[in-house]
């Protein structure tokens, strides 16, 4: 069924909340002790993306909270790609729309990090590592899921939960960590994403930008500086490099909504490079032309058209080389972008409905420059619409600054018990 097109033709305010939606805003409000209570000992409990058995540990805090809802649940091993694994839990229970609910249990703090504990802050906030990226998004799609199963409406919706454990630290190959995400999000008519967005409950994500890796290998001709740009010597690797760099500044910045940016650079004489570690050594001196540069970096597109015609550009700009110098880029895995949609937009009208409904205000699309990627962009080529940004609003993620607001967590399981109900009665 073509749930974007139901939504469509249905969109008149409600105005308020019928009967069934206040008494799940009310379960939830009533909750606010205990949903935080959960919260801070999902991170008290170090889930870095490597730390696998504390991954899976946050999974063995939430899963029974799932089965004591109905659902059918489960933690999938993920020795084929290196990392914890995902919790994955489903619920089939009527004709409604089949809706995907993605979270992640790790954090980008491993066992080495000093931000280890939860905190309150002052009255408002809280501070602890992935308490807003994404712990406290984990406890919202939970609470909201336990209101709907209060009012009596869970039972009859078709639900699919995909909490990975590796979202801050993909594994490879791709093919392989994504692959739960991706069969729940063929599964799905409608993805939701739970994660922090732009932090501001004023906004949700209609579109993110993919993250796609790219190797620049450049060689030139060894030699006596004293030679450097002689017809036999040429200009050597170093400013082959540099030259290509300039020429993706300067050519490619014209590009709405892209990135590029060049992480990591090694160039001399003898240059190893490690991609496992983000390393690698050089030797080199002030009077030898350069033989071997190394750049890495990455391409953030907001879609696979712009992604695909800015790679041909710089593959082009690789190949215009310098006298005696050779150059190759490739290009890696990464997350597709979630491309911004009519779909996508028609679920952000029917959020921000709810939103209104319930007091606390519109909610507009966040710009796409504002938002990393995440795992809910590998729906996007499945679902008919998607959405992310529902989760815990704060600041400071992935810093040992990270906090969250108190009052976001009930605010925004309001949002979601209603948004899902909504989506289900339509």
């Amino acid at each position: 069924m073509l749930w974007a097109a139901c939504i469509t033709t249905s969109l008149p305010s409600m105005a308020a909340l019928n009967a069934d939606e206040q008494r799940m805003a009310d379960f939830i409000e009533q909750r606010k002790t205990q949903a935080m209570a959960l919260l801070e000992e999902s991170v008290n409990i170090n889930s870095g993306t490597m730390n696998f058995a504390g991954v899976k540990s946050v999974a063995e805090l939430l899963m029974p909270e799932f089965q004591t809802l109905g659902f059918d649940v489960r933690f999938e091993d993920g020795g084929e790609f290196n990392r914890a694994g995902h919790l994955i839990a489903k619920l089939e229970g009527g004709n409604g729309p089949k809706i995907l609910l993605i979270g992640h249990l790790d954090t980008v703090f491993e066992p080495s990090s000093p931000f280890q504990t939860f905190a309150y802050v002052d009255e408002n906030h809280v501070s602890g590592p992935g308490v807003a990226d994404m712990k406290g998004g984990n406890i919202i799609m939970l609470e909201a899921l336990r209101a709907l199963h209060a009012a009596g409406k869970l039972a009859s919706m078709n639900i699919m939960v995909v909490m990975t454990g590796d979202e801050e630290l993909s594994g490879r190959p791709l093919a392989l960590s994504k692959k739960a995400l991706i069969d729940g999000a063929k599964w799905a008519d409608i993805a939701l994403g739970f994660e922090n967005g732009d932090g501001n409950p004023a906004t949700a994500n209609v579109s993110r930008r993919g993250s796609v890796d790219w190797v620049l290998t450049v060689t030139g001709t060894p030699a006596h500086s004293s030679q450097v740009f002689k017809p036999t010597v040429g200009a050597g690797a170093i400013y082959e490099a540099s030259r290509i760099l300039n020429a993706f500044y300067t050519k490619l910045r014209s590009e709405q909504l892209l990135t590029f940016n060049p992480g990591r650079i090694i160039g001399g004489t003898e240059v190893t490079h490690d991609k496992s570690s983000n390393s690698g050594t050089t030797f080199g001196k002030n009077n030898v032309v350069a033989e071997h540069a190394v750049v890495t970096g990455d391409i953030r597109a907001v879609s696979q058209e712009q992604l695909t015609r800015v790679q041909h550009k710089m593959r082009a700009i690789v190949q215009q080389s310098l006298p005696q110098t050779g150059a190759e880029i490739t290009f890696g895995e990464g997350y597709p972008p979630l491309s911004p949609s009519a779909g996508n937009q028609q679920l952000l009208n029917l959020y921000s409905e709810v939103s209104q409904d319930l007091g606390q205000g519109k909610v507009a699309a966040v710009n796409p420059l504002n938002a990393g990627a995440a795992d809910v962009s590998f729906t996007s080529e499945y679902v008919e619409m998607a959405l992310d940004g529902l989760g815990m609003s704060g600041s400071g993620g992935h810093t040992v600054k990270e906090t969250a607001v108190i009052s976001a967590l009930p605010a925004q399981a309001k949002r979601a018990a209603i948004l899902l109900s909504r989506l289900n009665e339509r």
